[in-house]
């Protein structure tokens, strides 16, 4: 299959899918909400009112600093022994036990003993009572400090006898694993007998402090919705910065609660329910063709994914997220549903996704919501129809001349200078030169994509230099005649109904091309005295007549002529039965239906699916009769149109269609009405009585 062909089909199955993929777009979309919070910018005066969305628990360092000052202040100092005598006592020892005769056998070990219990006491720390608690409290490693008191808060010394013998005795297996008893009780025997001068350190003060200062729990202050942050003309502080950016994080990890989740789920659900139930009532044939639906989904889904594109771009390069104030985003859907559909569906499109993007886009939403919707519903009053691709840059101007007057209305009630209306100006033409680059850009890819035709691509098919309406000029004069007559004829129809009148009129010159194989078997093209039926029978005359379809349809896909053009060339004549050669066949068998094969008399098929189709089969039926009678009245032409559209109706030809009795009343005034106007109908006045 290719350009889509299954979009053909129908099948539930296929709308149900695009359904769901329009859910999800619109899920994705909602879920993924950038937050709008106002950036304050330190030591600058605000410029605007700031209240809090959302409750959330905002730091209290007031608090903190406080509970830090009265843990602290309870904290003692830290001492050390004095290095100095530590080292001379140290050396005092090792001097003794030399000269000591007896412990000669024994120095090695009792050197390296004392120079183990050296480094221990070196590494250990004295705090008081109060200290040694509170750091066993907030689980600060303490396993080198022991609790030491002394008045004399000056000079603090060790008292004689202040080393614990089990205490140190561990400590030193730690390191040496295996004690000696004897070694061990002469040294600390002799440590004991002195005294030690202990000394600030400062510096394992300030660490300990630290330490137990990151172990106080967080304390913090509840913000409800509401409460204000900051207000006009006040200064902005550290604090007005942190509470601004912590209630941006608050409420995007909102997003993983499963109610934000289920949310999103609900809401995506409504919105979709809503399209559905306004197609139904008022767009019934985009529900019955997937195409036309997909196309829409499409058109949708591009504008949330420009909006996002848009959005992102805004916030990761502006410093102040007013920098750009007034984006403009709804006008390229506005158009691409203006040339795809048409006025109708532009206007809910517009209103549909104008809602969605103020709601959920990180903009200013009083502002973005008069300015998308006023420059997209400009779009749509202001344009009948585009016809040419440089058009579409005319109409962004004329949207753009809009949004300049409500931009200028925002600066007005807002009082800002007119340097800030110039650089709105500015940034606002830049959008829309981007959207009307945008559009041109990808309507080719939707049309390819979805075998629909715009107004512009119909008019490049009107070109008199296109070679296949040149070969039905040179080869089918008077067929070609015939097309453009039908074709004025049924564009004014169409339009009158809704329709598609400019596809009719373009359609309609190429519907007859099948009978470019076989010009001189059809009455338009036929030189007077001569006519080639006469020499075959009435079956292959028939079967003549009936081909020019299948050949139409051979030469459209030679010539790649667009899959509506083809449409309208299988369906113009529907299963509609060539009557002249069926009565006459049916003369040679002396009436006898049952000797008659009628089914060699109709044409394949299929019968009109489009209201265009059924037009171009009306139409064509009445030009043909228009063309061949005159002198009739106002009176009889009406009788010969109902008489046309009557016989259609009776052969079923309308069933697969959605022409409704009110639009085939319409039909009837406005074709009786253009034929009088282009035949100049004799009024039929009454007769003179004598």
């Amino acid at each position: 299959m290719t350009n889509l062909e299954f979009l053909k089909k129908g099948d539930f199955k296929w709308k149900f899918f695009i359904g769901i993929i329009f859910f999800i777009a619109l899920f994705l979309f909602f879920y993924f909400k950038e937050v709008e919070v106002e950036t304050l910018e330190l030591n600058t005066i605000s410029d605007k009112y700031i209240v809090t969305k959302i409750d959330f628990e905002f730091p209290d360092e007031e608090g903190m600093i406080i509970s830090k000052q009265d843990l602290l202040k309870n904290i003692g100092e830290i001492y050390k022994i004095d290095e100095e005598i530590l080292r001379q006592v140290h050396y005092d020892f090792l001097n003794e036990i030399s000269s000591t005769e007896k412990l000669r056998d024994d120095l090695e070990n009792i050197y390296k003993t004392a120079d183990v219990l050296k480094g221990i006491l070196r590494r250990l720390r004295f705090v008081d009572e109060n200290t040694k608690n509170i750091m066993e409290k907030y689980k600060i490693p303490n396993n080198n400090y022991l609790v030491f008191f002394d008045d004399s808060k000056d000079y603090p010394y060790l008292p004689k006898g202040y080393f614990k013998k089990d205490i140190f005795k561990k400590k030193l297996k730690e390191e040496l694993f295996q004690v000696n008893e004897d070694i061990f009780n002469l040294i600390i025997g002799y440590f004991n007998s002195k005294s030690f001068l202990l000394s600030k350190d400062v510096k394992e003060s300030k660490i300990i402090q630290e330490d137990i200062s990151k172990t106080i729990p967080q304390k913090y202050t509840h913000i409800a919705k509401g409460t204000k942050i900051i207000g006009y003309g006040e200064k902005v502080t550290d604090k007005h910065v942190k509470m601004v950016s912590i209630m941006k994080e608050v409420i995007e990890k909102k997003k993983f609660s499963p109610f934000f989740i289920f949310g999103n789920i609900l809401l995506s659900f409504i919105f979709v329910c809503l399209s559905y139930f306004y197609l139904k009532r008022e767009h019934k044939d985009i529900l019955k063709s997937l195409q036309k639906l997909s196309l829409l989904v499409c058109i949708f889904i591009l504008t949330l994914a420009f909006a996002k594109i848009v959005e992102f771009l805004i916030l990761q390069n502006s410093v102040n997220f007013l920098s750009v104030r007034y984006p403009i985003i709804v006008p390229f859907a506005s158009i691409l549903l203006l040339m795809l559909f048409n006025s109708r569906i532009a206007l809910y499109g517009t209103s549909f996704l104008t809602i969605i993007l103020t709601v959920f886009l990180a903009v200013d939403h009083n502002h973005f919501l008069l300015l998308n919707i006023g420059a997209s519903i400009a779009i749509i009053v202001t344009t009948k129809s585009l016809r040419k691709r440089k058009e579409v840059f005319e109409v962004c101007f004329i949207s753009l001349i809009w949004a300049i007057s409500i931009i200028l209305v925002f600066n007005l009630f807002d009082f800002y200078s007119f340097s800030y209306f110039l650089k709105d100006v500015l940034k606002s033409s830049i959008f829309m030169i981007i959207i009307a680059i945008l559009v041109v850009g990808i309507l080719p890819l939707l049309e390819s994509l979805f075998n629909v035709m715009t107004d512009i691509t119909l008019m490049e098919y009107m070109d008199p230099n296109n070679e296949l309406l040149k070969k039905l000029t040179l080869e089918m004069p008077g067929t070609y005649q015939h097309s453009l007559v039908l074709g004025n004829l049924a564009e004014v129809t169409a339009q009158a109904i809704g329709a598609n009148g400019l596809l009719c009129r373009v359609a309609t010159l190429y519907h007859d091309i099948g009978k470019l194989n076989n010009a001189n078997f059809f009455t338009e093209n036929q030189q007077q005295g001569v006519n080639i039926h006469q020499l075959l029978t009435p079956i292959e005359s028939a079967q003549v007549i009936i081909s020019h379809v299948k050949d139409g349809v051979i030469l459209a896909k030679k010539y790649k002529l667009p899959q509506s053009f083809i449409d309208i060339i299988e369906q113009h004549h529907g299963t509609t039965l060539v009557y002249y050669f069926y009565a006459k066949e049916l003369e040679l068998h002396g009436g006898d239906k049952s000797k008659v094969d009628i089914n060699k008399f109709r044409y394949p098929g299929p019968k009109p699916q489009s209201k265009e189709a059924a037009i171009i089969m009306i139409a064509d039926g009445i030009e043909a009769i228009s063309r061949l009678e005159k002198g009739f009245t106002k009176q009889s032409l009406m009788k010969k149109i109902e008489e046309v559209i009557k016989d259609k109706i009776d052969d079923n030809q309308f069933d697969e269609c959605d022409l409704t009795f009110k639009e085939l009343k319409e039909i009837k005034d406005v074709l009786l009405h253009t034929l009088i106007a282009t035949r100049h109908v004799r009024i039929e006045y009454p007769e003179k009585k004598d």
